[in-house]
Formats: structure tokens, C-alpha cells, sequence
């Protein structure tokens, strides 16, 4: 069984989310939420065991990038769907940077919104295409305040990078870009190596500051 929390200020979105998962066997809704704050403290009660937290951007009080903010900060593990009414690309990727797994838009139809929650579940992302394809056509940002990576990244690993900042694993990305895993493969070793970094979650921290995403 999959425990979701519902954090929006919209009692009636709130309500009908809540009656649309009752109808699916495998998901329970076991918590609700008007705002960041009162999502957070019921995310600190451990005996909730909230597996998938589905997010409204724009509450009083604590708002959802704050949210995700705060759960980066406490290092606390469950996977984040964004539910909004704006199609905002930097704001997705805002979300992204800050660990949602998961953006979509409200007018989402039940079986995507079930898909979403059950991909979230076992640790897979679920973009909606629309923000996939801007991520991909997105140009790199410019920061000017910081040195040149000392390789520079191409701009099919900029991409890739991109789509693992997004939490995107080798075989997804190599099905948004249309390329084999193997070749993903060797172009993230290529990044991980241009960076100097160990890890994937070091490569995008540096890129972000780097200002390269």
C-alpha cells in the first residue's frame, strides 16, 4: 500500500484528490494539509510512514518550494509529485533542483496521477512530456561570478545533465534522448570526470553552482 499526504490550501481539490485515489486498491490517502508548516510537522511524525507527497506550489505560510527546501535541509526521504495549475518551466525546474521527483500539472487524469504516484513509489521520477522536452530545450544558464569548468561540457552532456538533475535514471535518459544506455552511460562518466566529482547528486550541486543548470 502506497501512503500518500496531500498538501494543498484548496479543501475541495484536497477532497476530490482524496475521493479519486479511494478508487485504486493500492493507495491510501493518509494525511492532509493546508499549508508547508503543517505539511512538515506531519512529514516529522515518523509514524505516519508517508511514502509520496503530492504538493501544491503556491499556499499561505510555508509554500511548496519552501517545503521541498525544508525536506532537502532534513534530509527527510519521501518523493515529492508537484501538483500546480501554472505550466512554469523555471519553476519546474526550481522544484526539481530542490528534489521533487515528480511535476504535473491539476488537470492530470486519474491514471497518469495513479502512475505518477506508483513510479514515485518504487524511486522513478514522472515529468509530465511538456516540462521534459523544455529541460531538453532549455539553454544552460550564464553565471559570469564563477570559472569555467576546466572541460567544458558538450552540449549533448549538458542534456544529460539537465535530465539527471531532474532524477532521471541512465535507462530513462537514454529513452528521452533516443540514444542506448551504454552510450549514457560513458557520457555521464564523461561529466562525472570533466566536474571532478564522485557522484551524480555532486555533479549537479557543482553544475547548479557552476551555474550550468
Amino acid at each position: 500500500m502506497i501512503n500518500v499526504l496531500i498538501v494543498d490550501d484548496q479543501t475541495l481539490l484536497r477532497e476530490g484528490l482524496k475521493s479519486l485515489l479511494a478508487l485504486k486498491k493500492n493507495i491510501q490517502v493518509v494525511a492532509e494539509a493546508v499549508n508547508g508548516q503543517e505539511a512538515l510537522a506531519i512529514l516529522e511524525d515518523k509514524s505516519r510512514n508517508i511514502d509520496v507527497v503530492m504538493l501544491d506550489i503556491r499556499m499561505p505560510i510555508l509554500d511548496g518550494i519552501g517545503v521541498l527546501k525544508a525536506m532537502r535541509e532534513q534530509h527527510m526521504q519521501q518523493a515529492v509529485l508537484v501538483l500546480t495549475t501554472f505550466d512554469d518551466t523555471e519553476q519546474a525546474m526550481e522544484c526539481i533542483r530542490q528534489g521533487a521527483k515528480g511535476y504535473a500539472l491539476k488537470d492530470i487524469n486519474l491514471e497518469r496521477l495513479t502512475c505518477a504516484i506508483e513510479a514515485l513509489a518504487k524511486g522513478g521520477t514522472a515529468l509530465s512530456p511538456g516540462i521534459t522536452d523544455r529541460i531538453l530545450t532549455t539553454p544552460p544558464k550564464k553565471n559570469d561570478f564563477y570559472e569555467p569548468v576546466i572541460e567544458t561540457l558538450t552540449e549533448g552532456e549538458l542534456k544529460v545533465l539537465s535530465l539527471i538533475a531532474a532524477g532521471y535514471s541512465n535507462i530513462e535518459i537514454a529513452a528521452a534522448l533516443h540514444r542506448s544506455e551504454g552510450t549514457i552511460r560513458n557520457q555521464v562518466s564523461f561529466i562525472l570526470r570533466k566536474l571532478d566529482v564522485r557522484d551524480r547528486t555532486r555533479a549537479v550541486l557543482k553544475a547548479i553552482d557552476l551555474g550550468l543548470l
